[in-house]
């Protein structure tokens, strides 16, 4: 093999490892949490793996199972660590029921997993213990399953990076301190444990819509997990409303994925995306779980977010009718959930009802709460273009430019900067 050929082959080896990073870290990760009953040493362990995997994969190529190389790897380096570390009788105890579990039967292991057989969804809930603060259930599970770096985290939850930091340091030595197990929660604690679940579901899904950071607008391997993970939680817990609402908005979201850039990488906003590329298929499924979740009567948030999209889908509307309706769902979940970003929401549709005025009176009343969120100085500045106060819009845009960090969102509002002279 030539130096150049070798030299091409590297980094292609490179970025297929750091691919299967992003889609495996979280499956690994809460595998060997299983196995070990201890987060660092799990995340240790995948890390090192994935250390080795940078050094053998690009000369040897991709394993035909990458993502069970890594696990069988990580296990394996566990236990070589456990056995060194083996200066007292319970290092020792703790090695061997390492090794015990990786050889139970198929009947033991059904019998430990209880109601919940998937890995991923039993870490969600066992994170999501209610000795923790719920914003650190959050930013755990984001962390140990979603495999976001702390500062994507960070910028998810609007907080500086080392306050992340120190969360989630927090997090891990409350876990151990509380003695809080690693095991599937029984049936009766299911419903408890939602919220925390919900929330983190969402937050995956939404780093993987908006990525925070980087060239790509979508991170689609985020998106796949936080859908696939609701699917798995609504076949748990099909008589939750929420969880039905969650997975709906998710795919009647996810169905626009196809339409939201041009050709060349280019933003497209909502009201100018080709309806004809959305993923119709996607759209009837979330229409239909929304029908279900109004049958039952009983509204929470991420159902009337889920009512929003199938709204935003709903061909039979015209504009003015569509906007009317999702400014009173906006209205409903005001009630349901007064936070900020969903009175940011509420008055970008009350600017397409009663005119940009209105909505810019209500987005100015957030600028001090959202001051740090991109997307309220962005529909600000949009609001102060089609009001023609060109020097307020510029400014705008440029405090929106100072706190976006994903390239295709930042050609957008550059190229909006510029369109204003």
């Amino acid at each position: 093999m030539s130096d150049d050929r070798a030299h091409d082959e590297q980094p292609a080896g490179r970025r297929e490892t750091e691919r299967v990073f992003r889609e495996e870290y979280g499956r690994c990760v809460a595998a060997l949490i299983r196995f070990l009953g201890d987060i660092d040493l799990a995340e240790e362990a995948v890390q090192d793996a994935f250390t080795v995997a940078l050094e053998q994969w690009p000369q040897r190529g991709l394993p035909p199972n990458p993502g069970a190389w890594i696990t069988t790897t990580a296990r394996n380096r566990a236990v070589d660590r456990l056995r060194r570390e083996a200066s007292r009788q319970d290092r020792h105890r703790q090695a061997q029921q390492l090794i015990d579990a990786t050889t139970a039967t198929p009947e033991e292991r059904a019998a430990e997993e209880g109601p919940v057989s998937d890995d991923r969804l039993r870490l969600l809930f066992t994170c999501c213990h209610p000795a923790l603060a719920p914003a650190a259930q959050v930013a755990l599970t984001l962390r140990l399953l979603g495999g976001l770096q702390t500062a994507e985290i960070a910028r998810a939850f609007l907080v500086p990076e080392a306050t992340m930091a120190q969360r989630l340091v927090r997090a891990k030595r409350k876990i151990k301190e509380a003695g809080i197990p690693y095991r599937v929660p029984r049936e009766a604690e299911l419903p408890d444990r939602l919220k925390g679940v919900l929330d983190t579901i969402y937050l995956v899904f939404n780093e993987g819509w908006n990525a925070s950071a980087g060239e790509a607008l979508v991170r689609e391997e985020l998106c796949a997990e936080a859908l696939r993970l609701a699917r798995v939680l609504v076949e748990l817990m099909p008589d939750e409303p929420e969880a039905v609402g969650l997975l709906a908005l998710l795919l009647l979201t996810h169905a626009r994925r196809a339409a939201r850039t041009r050709a060349d990488g280019t933003l497209v906003l909502l009201p100018e995306q080709d309806r004809g590329r959305w993923d119709h298929a996607e759209i009837a499924e979330g229409q239909t779980l929304v029908r279900a979740c109004l049958r039952r009567g009983a509204p929470g948030p991420y159902q009337v977010q889920a009512a929003v999209n199938a709204v935003h889908s709903d061909e039979t509307l015209d504009q003015r009718r569509r906007w009317e309706q999702i400014l009173a769902l906006y209205d409903l979940q005001l009630r349901l959930a007064p936070t900020p970003v969903v009175a940011l929401n509420r008055a970008v549709a009350l600017a397409e009802v009663s005119g940009p005025d209105a909505g810019l009176a209500a987005i100015d009343a957030l600028r001090e709460p959202l001051a740090a969120y991109q997307p309220m100085h962005a529909a600000r500045a949009d609001l102060l273009r089609r009001l023609a106060r060109i020097p307020e819009a510029a400014d705008a845009y440029r405090e929106a430019l100072e706190l976006t960090t994903n390239e295709t969102e930042r050609a957008f509002l550059e190229s909006r900067l510029a369109e204003l002279g």
